[in-house]
């Protein structure tokens, strides 16, 4: 039941939903408006009779100065803090953010309620009154809210988080998210069961899953750790016939699994494969065969999106690609980059001639810079490319019509392969750099010089990743302590150091997603050209180019960071690698960019203080969290002591991600974070003298949070097990190394979950 009310007074609105759950958006801490509002007829009131308002009025009062909008059910009072005063009276569910909001503007525009009587102005003269003050006499509840009008919210939010708030309003919005919700997204695949999804969400037609810890892109996770999505496609089959889309990322995916997607969802049209393993091309020639098929029932099934990203798999050839029937003609997006073996180029050709919805394509380093150019003339409609190799030998007419076809693709945004790309074919990317806003050089060794050639032809650039020496940056990366990020965020695929036989390292891949990546032999001038070119640059990722080179002389340093800040005023997300930083430059960089929401600051030595005084770096860190009131991730490195995890106890009150590594003095700095952080979700530690009561300062922290990992810290088994006591709905899993102390826990991995220990923990995994 909707009740809307009105206090001449102010410039607040409460909403109250059903009995028991009120919305509440407040302007000051003492004064609020609010219309009473209801469905059907008026009632007698102060203020008149029947007095009618319409909800675009109403809306039009939260556009003017509203600040914050809570979700809190009338139960014992809690008093909870906001931006501008405090509200009494509940347990805060959620906070909506504006774009709940704004989905009930378009809807609800022209229609028009009939208002209750309002409230005693005298009863809401301060924010502290709207929960006690829903059961007073000056209360009178309404007709329920319009179904028709509750659906087509619903399916103006795309957020799951909005959708998620939304679900907590009352028992009618309830049902309505889970029967109207199509997508869903899960963060840890063993945080909940797929027969708990199955009856929570009736009618998905997209599933996101993720599996392994984000560590497995280390090689810390240990091989057969868990994450089939065997179990998952087996009550998806049932519950989802209708399933449509699938995405998943670090789950292990057979070939039978792959089959098993071909043939049992009729309706199904994308799938993404992100750093999975197990599989083979065998099983994308069932994906290929079955992309287009004629049933009875549901007409055709027609794939649009077959997307395969850094994976571990069995290369078997190129064989697959021939197995798109000839009748296919539906698909849009094609990535195979990631595949090491020649495919048949005249499949290949065939099939992006004949599909002429095709907007993204992205070939491995087998396709050459003639068959590109063959490509292109075909696909001219193309948004996104990814080039086979940019280095071979090219006669002026070969030349001539390669430039001629990358001029005519006038949709062109983003630009990536390129592999090992010769500075001299680059100019031939000239003619389509003007539309650019994302350029992915990640394989291409270029100089200071001729970057800035390149980039002074993008104007519109937003993206910008150069990387080299791949296999030393995952090093430098585990090295640091920095984790790779989620299905939205950059991250470092795994890596393994070389045996005594092997003169480089061994890697699987990157998939870095950000707006500017930047390798260290690019030195600061490269930097200083990114910063005096790309004023609209929003991240920047610095990684270097050997972090076991201690004899280094060129690279970055804390001069170039500070002349992109100055330049790009915009930089809202940062992962710098270098050799030496200041307090004083890292205080420079945050008041130039205090827009911040990840900063990511990896000095390559551990324990390295300030270069120029030699004091710890604490100061640094407390200006980032004091300066950059935004920011949700932050990853630590260099020397720290407790004080910069009191800082960000106090100040970082809007973070999610917490890494660090080789830092801190005593269980003090962790305290202080688990503590101060009310926002925290994820906390990940290696290296630290964390121990069994820092662990376990968090007890009541960790329900509220996703994932605790820590390693190589001062944790203990009987540590460990009082915490899976104390706290019985958190999943404790311990991975112990070979010939450990019996007594540690090498590796601990706490998350919450809905469906208790899993089942298929390997000997390995202690479930505690």
């Amino acid at each position: 039941m909707l009740e809307m009310y009105r206090n001449m007074e102010g410039d607040g609105v409460g909403l109250w939903f059903s009995s028991s759950l009120c919305i509440d958006v407040c302007a000051c801490a003492h004064a609020r408006v609010g219309t009473q509002m209801a469905t059907g007829k008026g009632y007698d009131g102060a203020y008149g009779n029947g007095h009618t308002t319409t909800v675009h009025a109403f809306f039009s009062l939260i556009q003017r100065k509203y600040t914050c909008l809570c979700l809190y059910k009338h139960s014992p009072s809690v008093e909870v803090g906001s931006s501008v005063g405090h509200f009494h009276g509940g347990s805060i569910v959620s906070v909506v953010n504006e774009g709940i909001v704004a989905s009930f503007l378009p809807v609800l525009k022209g229609l028009s309620f009939e208002s209750a009587m309002v409230q005693d102005p005298k009863r809401c003269n301060s924010c502290k009154d709207s929960a006690s003050s829903r059961d007073s006499p000056g209360w009178t509840r309404s007709s329920p809210f319009p179904d028709e009008v509750l659906d087509r919210v619903l399916s103006l939010m795309e957020s799951h988080k909005d959708r998620s708030s939304v679900s907590l309003v009352c028992k009618d919005w309830y049902n309505a998210e889970r029967w109207s919700r199509s997508h869903v997204f899960i963060g840890n695949c063993y945080s909940v069961s797929p027969e708990i999804v199955a009856r929570r969400f009736p009618n998905i037609r997209s599933v996101t899953l993720k599996g392994k810890p984000r560590f497995s892109d280390f090689n810390l996770v240990p091989q057969n750790w868990g994450a089939d999505i065997c179990a998952w496609l087996a009550v998806f089959a049932a519950a989802y016939p209708f399933l449509e889309e699938l995405r998943l990322k670090r789950m292990a995916v057979s070939d039978e699994s792959l089959e098993f997607i071909a043939t049992s969802f009729p309706c199904f049209k994308s799938l993404s494969l992100l750093s999975c393993d197990g599989f083979s091309t065998d099983g994308l020639k069932s994906i290929a065969s079955h992309c287009k098929v004629k049933l009875l029932r549901y007409g055709v099934r027609n794939l649009t999106e077959l997307d395969l990203q850094e994976n571990v798999m069995d290369d078997l050839g190129g064989g697959w690609l021939s197995c798109f029937p000839e009748n296919f003609v539906t698909l849009e997006v094609l990535n195979f980059a990631s595949l090491n073996t020649d495919v048949s180029f005249e499949a290949l050709e065939a099939l992006v001639t004949r599909c002429k919805s095709l907007r993204v394509l992205k070939v491995n380093k087998n396709i050459t810079l003639e068959q590109l150019q063959r490509l292109l003339v075909r696909a001219p409609q193309l948004v996104e490319l990814g080039t086979g190799s940019f280095q071979q030998d090219l006669k002026p007419r070969v030349y001539a019509e390669l430039e001629n076809a990358f001029n005519n693709c006038k949709n062109l945004h983003t630009l990536s392969g390129l592999w090992e790309a010769n500075f001299l074919y680059l100019p031939v990317l000239y003619v389509a750099s003007a539309s650019l806003t994302f350029l992915n050089l990640s394989y291409a060794c270029l100089r200071s010089s001729e970057l800035a050639k390149l980039v002074a032809h993008c104007p519109s650039l937003r993206r910008l990743w150069l990387l080299r020496d791949l296999g030393f940056v995952m090093a430098a990366a585990s090295l640091c302590g920095f984790m790779s990020e989620t299905i939205e965020d950059a991250r470092l695929q795994s890596w393994d150091m070389p045996q005594e036989e092997d003169s480089i390292i061994k890697f699987r891949g990157s998939n870095l997603y950000f707006l500017v990546q930047v390798l260290d032999t690019v030195e600061d001038k490269g930097l200083e050209a990114v910063g005096s070119s790309c004023p609209l640059l929003e991240e920047l990722r610095v990684f270097p180019a050997d972090p076991f080179d201690q004899d280094i002389v060129h690279g970055v340093t804390e001069s170039g960071f500070v002349a992109v800040s100055r330049g790009c005023r915009r930089l809202h997300y940062v992962l710098y690698f270098c050799r030496q930083m200041s307090n004083a430059a890292v205080a420079t960089i945050v008041q130039n960019c205090p827009d911040f929401t990840h900063f990511r600051l990896c000095i390559m030595n551990p324990g390295q203080p300030d270069y120029l005084t030699n004091e710890p770096m604490d100061e640094a860190f407390g200006a980032v969290v004091k300066t950059c009131t935004k920011l949700q991730r932050l990853a630590v490195s260099g020397l720290l002591t407790d004080l910069t995890f009191e800082y960000i106890g106090k100040y970082a009150k809007n973070l999610e991600t917490l890494s660090v590594a080789f830092a801190g003095s005593s269980d003090l700095g962790m305290q202080c974070v688990l503590g101060g952080c009310t926002k925290l979700r994820k906390l990940e530690i290696r290296d630290c003298p964390f121990g069994n009561a820092a662990l376990l300062s968090g007890l009541e922290k960790y329900e509220s949070m996703r994932s605790l990992w820590m390693s190589a810290c001062n944790v203990t088994m009987n540590g460990c097990r009082l915490l899976a006591k104390e706290m019985p709905r958190l999943n404790v899993e311990v991975m112990k190394d070979d010939e450990s102390d019996d007594s540690q826990a090498d590796k601990v991995y706490v998350y919450r979950s809905v469906a208790g220990p899993r089942q298929d923990a390997p000997p390995f995994v202690l479930t505690l």
